[in-house]
């Protein structure tokens, strides 16, 4: 329901808002922050937008629908020539039966981020059973859909009429927000590229692809138990596929984050509009297209943060079923990354405050257990595989035989916390992020007036002290943008409700809408080089980015084609390793510290010896290397070992090994 508001703000009201506003444009100009925006790519977004509101338009005059109805269409179907018909189609599958599943706790659109987590949870304490096939779970998922199809079908009817509602009270915003929620989703079109997915995430749904399991093999990969509910997912889009899918899946995830956040802010009162401003906020955010572009956690946990706070907020869901909802996707936000758990403490004590009278002794050790099933497989297979449950973390405590008796850590991400911590994040950002300044985007400096009506407002209060303390204990860690996201958006809810009234603030709102979409790919060096633009030229072929930008990739898929079951050995440099090898897939990296000491061992030697004696006492069927990190002892050891070039790409080489290698 709507609460009215007043048509101009107060003098106080006023002065906070503009204050924040001057703050923003002050702090660009004393940083020159105009000076780090990639002006090709703002020309490619603007002519990205013109051609969608044209296309729109031509829809429009013949559907009659809204714009921003038109607008979606138009996104989705450029999405489809993008992304290929596949993984949509496995990502809508994928919907179906989480919706199905969700609808047991709680009906409607909710249905389906409570469905994700129900689906990566039941498989994360199955994955080293070999259950994972493309046929099993295409049949599992087609069961559940026909099985509940009223409950999904019901979902989405409810989804499209609160859409549709929603865009035709408040035709503007919802055109708005749609032209960046698409712009935005263009980085979905990306292939997987990022180091982290390269290095780490592909390697789940590889390895079940391959082999129908996951061997958990840390002694390989320090991440190989990780928190991986993420992974899992999109390993089970890949499974249905037939071929990576996570842009599709991130779409998703997109759109759950942008009905949650749509959902909540109406939940506070705002008006159909401000609940429109609340999701162009997230889609501005630099932050956000990076994180459509990868595999990280922080997208899907964005997702679950802000159904968490509609579930608190929501005052007609039975009470029962709220708590279990609730257990559920903070055991999730456990399942994607201990530190978004530890993020949404506060919103669970304001859960438990707020329903403090419906929960009772038994009920809260129901809905822990809950939490624990939801979030705990990878934590235990961790403890129970290499003695630490959060392997490679804390291993200084639990010193695990797996990883060094170290306390893993960033020191480039411990720049300290302060009360200006805001500002720095916002224009010393390259001290927070592998960024440019403004890819944290100019929120938590221009919305710093609105962030404070927030606090002092009662309907909004308690949100945005739940989203301030989340956004903190993010940061206690290690002060690094990425890891703040999900928080920030969390907050947007409350600074769009008490966000002053007036046409000059909403002009304002807009207006930093747009100057955040002009910074938009500062937190991804990919995005500011072009990417999107080679991605526009090559529809549905990846071949040219991986060149560019990661040629392993195609090294990896040359290797993947070849009958050799033996080890790949990535030796460390632009890559940290290959999973997406599965089980073949061997590292130089941090990634295996035994390993990592043998090659550094071995790279001392320069006659070679070394390495062709590593190379034979692990089985290595084939060397990757790229020609910077190519030393004359690894060379030398090449040649002692007989190895022949088998692929190059740009200035990454394949070499494989004779089956008798050795000196």
């Amino acid at each position: 329901m709507t609460t009215p508001r007043p048509t101009q703000a107060s003098r106080s009201q006023a002065v906070l808002l503009w204050g924040g506003f001057g703050a923003c444009l002050a702090g660009i100009a004393l940083h020159r922050a105009w000076s780090a925006i990639a002006f090709p790519r703002v020309f490619e977004h603007l002519v990205l937008a013109l051609l969608a509101l044209g296309a729109a338009r031509l829809l429009q005059r013949a559907l009659r629908w809204p714009l921003a109805t038109v607008l979606a269409a138009t996104w989705l179907a450029a999405s489809l020539a993008y992304l290929g018909p596949l993984p949509l189609a496995a990502a809508s599958l994928l919907a179906g039966a989480a919706i199905a599943l969700g609808s047991f706790i709680l009906p409607g659109p909710v249905a389906l981020p409570l469905g994700l987590v129900l689906v990566a949870a039941g498989s994360g304490w199955w994955l080293s059973v070999p259950l994972h096939h493309r046929a099993t779970d295409a049949i599992a998922c087609l069961a559940l859909v026909a099985w509940r199809h009223d409950a999904v079908a019901g979902a989405l009817r409810l989804a499209w009429r609160s859409f549709d509602a929603s865009a035709r009270a408040a035709p503007g915003s919802a055109a708005a927000t749609m032209l960046l929620l698409g712009l935005a989703a263009t980085s979905a079109w990306l292939p997987t590229m990022q180091a982290d997915d390269v290095g780490y995430h592909l390697g789940l749904a590889w390895e079940l692809q391959a082999t129908g399991r996951y061997a958990m093999a840390a002694a390989h990969h320090a991440w190989a138990v990780a928190p991986w509910a993420g992974d899992v997912l999109h390993g089970i889009v890949q499974l249905l596929a037939g071929r990576e899918a996570r842009g599709a899946l991130n779409l998703a995830w997109l759109a759950i984050a942008a009905g949650a956040l749509h959902a909540t802010a109406g939940a506070l009162g705002a008006s159909d509009a401000r609940r429109w401003w609340s999701v162009a906020l997230m889609a501005s955010l630099p932050l956000s297209l990076h994180l459509l572009a990868g595999m990280q956690t922080e997208l899907p946990a964005s997702a679950l943060l802000a159904v968490l706070a509609w579930l608190v907020l929501h005052g007609d869901l039975p009470v029962a079923r709220r708590g279990m909802a609730i257990a559920l996707v903070y055991g999730g936000l456990w399942a994607l990354k201990p530190l978004h758990g530890l993020a949404a403490l506060p919103m669970l004590g304001w859960a438990a405050w707020r329903h403090r009278r419906a929960l009772g002794a038994a009920s809260g050790l129901l809905l822990a257990l809950v939490a624990a099933l939801a979030g705990g497989a990878s934590y235990a297979h961790a403890w129970w595989r290499t003695a630490n449950p959060v392997l490679p973390l804390l291993n200084g405590w639990f010193r695990s035989p797996a990883f060094p008796p170290t306390d893993f850590t960033d020191p480039r991400w411990h720049a300290g916390i302060g009360i200006d911590l805001p500002w720095r994040l916002t224009f010393e950002t390259p001290r927070y992020l592998e960024g440019f300044a403004g890819g944290a985007g100019f929120v938590l400096v221009a919305l710093a007036g609105a962030w404070w009506l927030a606090l002092r407002e009662p309907r909004t209060r308690a949100l945005a002290i739940v989203a301030t303390l989340a956004l903190v204990a993010s940061a206690l860690p290690m002060q690094y943008a990425r890891y703040l996201h999900p928080s920030l958006v969390l907050l947007l809810p409350a600074l769009v409700a008490a966000y002053p009234p007036g046409a000059a603030a909403r002009t304002a709102l807009w207006a930093l809408c747009a100057l955040q979409f002009a910074f938009a790919t500062n937190a991804d060096w990919m995005l500011r080089t072009g990417a999107l633009k080679r991605v526009l030229a090559h529809p549905l072929d990846d071949a040219p980015l991986f060149e560019r930008y990661v040629p392993e990739r195609l090294i990896a898929r040359t290797l993947r084609e070849r009958d050799d079951p033996r080890p790949v050995l990535v030796v460390a440099g632009r890559v940290g390793a290959l999973p997406e090898l599965g089980p073949r897939a061997r590292t130089t990296s941090w990634y295996a510290p035994a390993l990592e000491q043998a090659a550094g061992i071995a790279t001392a030697d320069p006659s070679g010896q070394a390495w062709a004696r590593l190379l034979r006492e692990h089985g290595i069927g084939h060397v990757v290397v790229d020609d910077a990190h190519a030393t004359v002892a690894l060379r030398n050891g090449l040649r002692l070992a007989s190895a022949d070039e088998v692929a190059r790409v740009a200035d990454a080489t394949a070499w494989r090994l004779p089956e008798n290698a050795g000196p």
